[in-house]
């Protein structure tokens, strides 16, 4: 090969054997000036009037398949298969006789291989490649052959595209945008107009009779036999359909987009990558797992996502077994990768709330991580997240999330005044004022105490704020004190110390002091003050009665989840208990 670049706004590949032009690439507005391969990787680079471009000549991306065990995939001209099982790998057909286009690396690869999942007497493959504006094989061929032998059967034709739909049908998009039938025999059985418009591509749509219409927008679910538009989804660019084992579940991939669906084409969720995709596969589970240019990562029908494993080099995902994804790499071998998928695994549990399994997991798996933290409690799940906690401030704000003042208590001794703070508001809510009052005097809160005090009718802790705030000179406390123990003659002689007299002697009249009051009286006339009137509807202050006493209020009844059951070593049935339980950690 030679490529070629020219002032005529071209680059040219030719092929030297046959002296003649295989490829062109044309921009309307430059032209080409300076051209560049790269020494080791498939890249070539040319420098026009207003930048640079690279681009590839050859496909790195082998056309592949997968049905239950089996790999079918292209390599040197050969279809071969590889089984999972046994890593058994044999060339099936030679496709050296079958190709339409010979010229190796310009549009002579295969663009994609589509296995007939339908047809359970035979095996048949449909081969898609660029050459001559798109081309398609059908190559029916046995599994028993052990080495590279001819097909039992190879018809051809012109096509953008073409998929199976049937045991012994399959459908064409030719290149004047109509939708052919056809049999086996390559024949026409029916012709009809697509019903979107623009539409470039088909794809498999997980059973008999249907197919995915794509155009540069959107895909169209389509019933060929009712000639019928199922549903249709806006995705652009659509490069890939992979289904799962049940065909209940479908992703659409495009060049950075992964978007799930339901069999319906009914939107589930969609991710968006900054990278190219590369592809994917279901598991069992289902998890969807695919991967991009250096990463594997997984999604979930509900949208969660998270990176399972960095990659080397781009690998193109085959199979999900147990702990290890099969891949094909860009030579055609099939590579192993160990990847572990628990914290995939752990999310798609509770989202199904399928409590016992996420107990062992927490228990037996390795679950841990600021990701995995933020997650649970995002989802409202703090008291699971408690299990994978060790650093004190988080494990307090968990514990706060979810109710468990004891663990909160707990954790409160290693922090500050601030964590007593949040514990108080925290245990007032749930009527637990024992919890309540040890924070106040943690933060030396006298005032809150006292008024706490007040309203559980500890009197005899009041007595104790009254000569903790004589001790401390706070002469508002002190007031305080006496108006919530009723306490009037202490009232009135602290209010007198402070030189106000007039208030003194109104407090000593309206409560009946008078041998107070005439002392007061007597102070008021020396001083040239007047006598202050009291107003003989006057109601007396006294503080109300409580209306329970007790040694804790009854607590906020708080309901436990069956991971809190699970987690106690009981049922996991829903149930309401008090709050004050341990520290399952």
């Amino acid at each position: 090969l030679i490529v070629s670049n020219s002032e005529d706004r071209t680059i040219r590949v030719w092929d030297i054997s046959k002296r003649l032009g295989v490829q062109t690439f044309r921009r309307e507005s430059d032209r080409f000036w300076v051209l560049a391969a790269h020494p080791d990787q498939n890249l070539l680079a040319a420098g026009h009037d207003s930048g640079m471009i690279v681009f590839k000549l050859e496909r790195e991306r082998p056309a592949f398949d997968v049905l239950a065990n089996k790999c079918f995939y292209v390599k040197e001209r050969y279809l071969r298969m590889h089984e999972f099982s046994n890593s058994k790998d044999v060339p099936l057909v030679s496709l050296r006789r079958t190709t339409s286009n010979a010229t190796p690396g310009i549009g002579g690869g295969p663009r994609t291989l589509t296995y007939n999942s339908l047809n359970k007497a035979e095996n048949n493959v449909l081969i898609l490649s660029d050459s001559e504006g798109g081309t398609y094989e059908l190559i029916t061929f046995s599994t028993e052959s052990t080495g590279a032998g001819d097909a039992q059967d190879v018809r051809r034709g012109n096509a953008l595209s073409a998929v199976f739909i049937a045991r012994d049908r399959f459908a064409v998009l030719d290149k004047t945008r109509q939708l052919l039938v056809k049999n086996f025999q390559n024949d026409v059985v029916k012709r009809s107009t697509p019903p979107l418009a623009g539409v470039d591509g088909l794809f498999f749509a997980g059973t008999s009779g249907r197919i995915l219409m794509k155009s540069e927008d959107r895909v169209l679910l389509y019933d060929l036999q009712a000639r019928k538009n199922i549903s249709e989804l806006q995705v652009p660019r659509v490069k890939y359909v992979i289904w799962n084992n049940d065909f209940s579940l479908v992703a659409l991939i495009s060049k950075h987009q992964v978007v799930l669906a339901n069999k319906q084409l009914e939107q589930l969720c969609a991710v968006t990558e900054t990278v190219r995709l590369k592809g994917g596969c279901w598991d069992s589970k289902p998890v969807f797992l695919y991967s991009t240019l250096n990463h594997v990562k997984y999604l979930l029908s509900n949208g969660d996502k998270g990176i399972v494993r960095g990659l080397d080099a781009p690998l193109y995902v085959a199979k999900v077994q147990g702990n290890a994804l099969l891949c094909l790499d860009r030579e055609g071998k099939m590579r192993t990768v160990e990847i572990d998928i628990t914290e995939a695994i752990f999310k798609l549990a509770l989202e199904r709330k399928d409590y016992a399994e996420i107990m062992r997991m927490v228990k037996h798996s390795r679950l841990c991580g600021q990701a995995i933290i933020s997650y649970l409690q995002d989802k409202g799940y703090p008291e699971v997240a408690l299990h994978f906690v060790h650093d004190s401030k988080t494990r307090f704000k968990l514990a706060l999330a979810c109710g468990n003042i004891q663990v909160a208590m707990n954790v409160a001794h290693d922090l500050g005044d601030d964590a007593w703070r949040q514990l108080g508001v925290e245990a007032l809510r749930q009527g637990n004022h024992e919890v309540v009052e040890m924070s106040y005097q943690k933060t030396k809160e006298f005032e809150c105490l006292s008024f706490l005090y007040l309203i559980t009718g500890n009197t005899d802790k009041l007595r104790k704020m009254q000569k903790i705030a004589e001790m401390r000179g706070d002469v508002m406390s002190c007031v305080h004190n006496a108006l919530f123990l009723g306490d009037v003659e202490e009232r009135v002689k602290i209010i007198e110390s402070t030189g106000q007299l007039s208030l003194a002697y109104l407090a000593a009249k309206t409560h009946g002091l008078e041998e107070t009051a005439d002392r007061l009286e007597e102070l008021l006339l020396a001083s040239n003050l007047a006598i202050p009137t009291v107003n003989p509807n006057a109601s007396l202050l006294q503080p109300p009665t409580p209306i329970l006493r007790t040694e804790n209020w009854p607590l906020l009844a708080v309901g436990k989840s069956a991971l809190s059951d699970l987690a106690d070593g009981g049922s996991s049935s829903k149930g309401v208990s008090s709050i004050k339980v341990d520290d399952a950690d």
